[in-house]
């Protein structure tokens, strides 16, 4: 006999009522005792004024930015990525079919819209053809030839999960792009997929550091060993945060990444605000030269850009000390990169958009000769065709990406870096919720997402007549200004001339074969 059965009649009715009376009761008390609590205290005023009923403030402000996601939010109006790239990213991803019906839904009427200009005899597909791969490093006894168009941006084991940086790193062999390391050091699991490495140099130097900060080079030739590590980036500054080191709370600090980085379980992991050797242009290029000459490997920086005096403080002094004391490469983040945690006032509003430092920092290499020693790689918000493409256009030779990687391991942004409770097991160390992230099955999802940017930008190259992307030049893109007209790209940003006095001169035999 059932239990609903046992209950029937008058006996079980009445013992409903009771268990009904008795939930009730625990409810008032609960009530009551909550009601007690909150008009007895003075930090919060909403939930002494408002007992028990101020409570749903908070409640309803933590659920608010997912009910914005998912019922409120049009598909082009979310921050910082919106519906309709998250999906892009998604079904690129999965690969599944990624065109749309009807029309498109992107309002291509704000100023700063980049249209790119197709031309009345397309590329056949006969003729098209895959970008060709870069030299970085010529002067370098191991210089890297990379083909990738997109690659994986600094993101530190640590900030991600064990499950995640296995799945990128066995997804960037299958896509055939680099991953970097970000500054959290070089963990195991950076080279279990057998991909290519950029080791990136934080400002606290994780992973080549001595005991009291400074950089290690016995530590940093152990990890140029490694035959999957091919450059090395000295961070200099990031988007999210200009000016701030690297935050990677204690609840993420877990013994074996306290191992890897030299420093305390369960501490803060916070980064020095810049490194403290380099204080100026001459001690920027020695640093880098030094870590060249250490390693044998390409090595460049990472920089957010502000002010740009410095820029041309650097390319002058290069030309002094010759073409091969210069960076191997820049890497330019936007002032809406993204980061684990950042303060507010840093993450908002401080260094400029990749839309406007791009350009500009390829015009200054060109204007002192240095463009084809110095390669250029963009990042900031970067994860959709358009966007590699209108890079391209502007200068840069390659381009980096975190969060669309993380969209392609399945990020739903939730906007809980910081926490260790990322609901997807990317960003936290809880082993409960990395369950659901099988680092062999996100692999395949970050090759197809490289794929299909490849594929992609390809459609757009071969629109504008170009057989390939790298083949985009500023004459390919168009920009929307406030009145509504769009002016060419090269318009805005003309391509200056190289300086008679600062074209390049070098002994380097190699170089100058290379270049040729």
């Amino acid at each position: 006999m059932g239990f609903l059965d046992e209950i029937t009649g008058q006996e079980g009715l009445t013992l409903l009522s009771s268990l009904f009376i008795f939930v009730i009761g625990v409810v008032v008390l609960v009530v009551i005792l909550l009601f007690i609590r909150d008009v007895s205290q003075t930090k919060d005023a909403i939930r002494h004024n408002y007992p028990v009923i101020g409570r749903f403030r908070y409640l309803f402000s933590n659920l608010g930015e997912f009910f914005r996601q998912y019922f409120f939010a049009m598909d082009r109006e979310e921050m910082p990525f919106n519906r309709a790239e998250r999906e892009w990213v998604y079904k690129s991803a999965e690969g599944r079919d990624n065109t749309v019906a009807f029309g498109s839904t992107k309002n291509i009427n704000p100023p700063g819209t980049a249209l790119f200009i197709n031309c009345p005899f397309p590329t056949l597909d006969e003729h098209a053809s895959s970008a060709p791969a870069l030299c970085i490093g010529p002067c370098c006894e191991q210089p890297y030839h990379a083909s990738s168009l997109i690659n994986i941006s600094g993101m530190s084991y640590g900030a991600l999960s064990k499950p995640a940086v296995r799945a990128l790193s066995m997804g960037a062999r299958l896509a055939g792009c680099w991953m970097n390391t970000g500054e959290g050091g070089l963990a195991p699991y950076h080279l279990e997929g057998g991909c290519d490495i950029v080791f990136q140099i934080g400002t606290a130097k994780y992973g080549v550091r001595k005991a009291d900060g400074s950089l290690d080079d016995e530590k940093l030739k152990a990890i140029a060993a490694h035959s999957q590590v091919k450059m090395f980036e000295v961070k200099m500054s990031q988007g999210a945060k200009p000016g701030k080191g690297g935050i990677l709370p204690g609840v993420k600090v877990t013994d074996e990444i306290a191992r890897i980085r030299g420093i305390e379980v369960g501490m803060d992991s916070i980064s020095p605000n810049r490194h403290p050797e380099i204080s100026n242009i001459k001690e920027l290029l020695s640093f880098v030269g030094h870590v060249r000459d250490v390693t044998g490997k390409p090595t460049g920086f990472k920089t957010v850009i502000g002010a740009y005096d410095w820029l041309i403080e650097m390319c002058e002094e290069i030309q002094r000390c010759g073409i091969e004391c210069a960076p191997d490469f820049i890497t330019i983040d936007s002032c809406d990169g993204g980061t684990g945690a950042a303060p507010m006032p840093l993450m908002d509003d401080v260094g400029l958009t990749i839309k406007e430092a791009l350009p500009m920092v390829v015009d200054i290499l060109i204007r002192y000769g240095l463009r084809e020693r110095i390669r250029v790689i963009a990042s900031g918000k970067l994860i959709t065709p358009s966007g590699v493409a209108w890079a391209l256009c502007a200068g840069a030779d390659f381009i980096t990406s975190a969060r669309g990687f993380m969209f392609a391991l399945g990020c739903i942004q939730a906007l809980k870096c910081n926490k260790n409770t990322c609901p997807t097991g990317i960003t936290t160390h809880n082993k409960h919720l990395q369950q659901g992230l099988d680092p062999e099955e996100k692999a395949v999802r970050v090759k197809h997402f490289v794929d299909k940017i490849h594929y992609g930008a390809g459609l757009i190259a071969h629109s504008c007549g170009v057989p390939h992307p790298r083949g985009l030049s500023r004459y390919h893109c168009r920009i929307v200004q406030s009145d509504g007209k769009s002016l060419l790209l090269d318009e805005l940003y003309p391509l200056p001339e190289v300086l008679p006095e600062f074209r390049p001169k070098s002994t380097n035999a190699d170089y100058n074969k290379e270049m040729s």
